[in-house]
């Protein structure tokens, strides 16, 4: 019994005291907003006709589908061409900020507005990619994901620093953001544009509301503990949004890979040769014959995917061979995206599978990064040391038993020490009983 205790207290002392995998929801932060930046910047040109006014699914369609379903949408608070214009570049702009981790709090919230406001509006733009980034711009809000490799790091490592000498440190642009964002969200409430499904109004406000917790604790409290107790409220809340993007993307892999296997192409062992020889799927024909001309080749392929979708989830215990199958996934999406022309879906399972990454692996690839880009700076720039931008692998201070000691943040996303992750994405041809998102 008292062995028991001990392995719930120790359970519950890591899920609250600190915020797990801060490399994995780094790589998750930046993964999802650079598909999304550049999915945005490829589109620039088309954005009209794809999200926009001059777009086939028109403003009627677009409302009537929305009065039932009560999809969340800003593009359809107003139908001129100055607000779609200013609702893309913002999202735009959110997605920058958010991969470079300014304010990633706040920016996270922007983001999952642009997404489900473009997405929402026509819902039949999307090759499967679209569905993924839908679902993980929602969990994304609930993750401290500004721990590492952002600007928020290397904020809060320099206020640390500044207060260390016995400077005095104000944030202004933190409580500035806030109560712009507060105005603007109850502008959009007063001027009912709120209606229709409630669980995005409620996030937001939610949020918001937090935020203001966090800042207000942060600022008049007289002790510590305050501050203390949010802290393991929002490591809990991470923590949960972390386990819930990993079972998402088990989810996905584990029902790609049932579907496959009641499919008689996939049991034969030729489903793979028919997308290759597809109009629309081939942006480079020779390379998809040569491909296909081995039969062997395509009975193992085709095989092999539908083993390696099936089995990953039941692997996740095993570090060995759930990252030999993470490699093996990885590496068939950078197929998919070369081969058949599907760059965004590819980049959004890819960004999904980092969730899993070991953070060995990760913090190396910090390391890495960090040494080129000083290496670059001090070339171009004539500059030295790891040059502005992104701070380098140095991560968050611990103390005692490798606990995080406190930092002065603006934000409940506050560096921590990296915990491991493992555990528990390719949605092919999924079928909706539906149409449209209700968030």
């Amino acid at each position: 019994m008292n062995r028991f205790a001990l392995a719930v207290s120790t359970g519950i002392a890591r899920v609250t005291e600190a915020a797990l995998g801060p490399y994995q929801t780094a790589m998750i932060r930046i993964g999802f907003s650079a598909t999304w930046l550049l999915f945005l910047l490829r589109e620039f040109p088309h954005r009209q006709e794809l999200y926009g006014p001059d777009g086939p699914w028109n403003w009627n369609l677009a409302e009537q589908l929305i009065s039932i379903n009560g999809a969340f949408t800003a593009l359809m608070w107003s139908d001129g061409r100055f607000w779609f214009e200013s609702v893309y570049v913002l999202a735009v702009l959110s997605s920058l900020l958010l991969l470079l981790g300014w304010r990633a709090r706040a920016m996270s919230v922007l983001f999952m507005v642009g997404v489900l406001s473009l997405q929402n509006r026509s819902i039949f733009m999307g090759d499967g990619g679209d569905n993924v980034l839908h679902l993980m711009c929602i969990y994304l809000v609930f993750t401290r994901c500004g721990q590492v490799w952002s600007l928020d790091e290397r904020r809060a490592r320099r206020t640390r620093e500044a207060r260390a000498r016995g400077e005095h440190v104000v944030d202004r642009a933190g409580p500035a953001l806030w109560g712009l964002l507060g105005i603007v969200l109850v502008s959009v409430a007063f001027l009912g544009k709120l209606n229709g499904d409630w669980f995005v109004p409620a996030l937001l406000w939610v949020l918001w509301s937090a935020q203001a917790l966090w800042w207000v604790v942060g600022r008049f409290a007289r002790s510590g503990q305050p501050r203390i107790m949010l802290d393991v409220v929002a490591n809990i809340v991470h923590n949960g949004a972390l386990l819930v993007i990993m079972a998402e993307a088990c989810l996905i892999y584990a029902t790609a890979g049932w579907y496959k296997i009641q499919g008689s192409r996939w049991q034969d062992g030729t489903a793979v040769y028919y997308p290759l020889h597809l109009d629309s799927f081939s942006p480079w024909p020779a390379l998809a014959d040569l491909l296909s001309a081995h039969g062997v080749m395509v009975m193992l392929v085709t095989y092999g995917t539908v083993a390696v979708q099936v089995a990953f989830p039941f692997t996740l215990f095993n570090r060995r061979v759930k990252n030999v199958l993470l490699a093996a996934m990885i590496t068939e999406h950078a197929v998919i995206a070369v081969v058949l022309g599907l760059p965004f879906f590819s980049l959004a399972m890819i960004a999904a599978d980092s969730v899993f990454l070991p953070t060995s692996f990760l913090r190396r690839l910090g390391e890495g990064a960090a040494r080129a880009r000083g290496r670059l700076w001090a070339r171009f720039a004539g500059g030295g040391g790891q040059g502005p931008g992104l701070p380098g692998q140095r991560g968050p201070k611990v103390g005692l038993q490798g606990q995080p000691q406190p930092g002065a943040e603006d934000e409940p996303g506050s560096a921590r020490t990296p915990g491991p992750t493992g555990g528990p994405g390719d949605p092919e041809n999924p079928d909706h009983t539906h149409v449209g998102f209700p968030a």
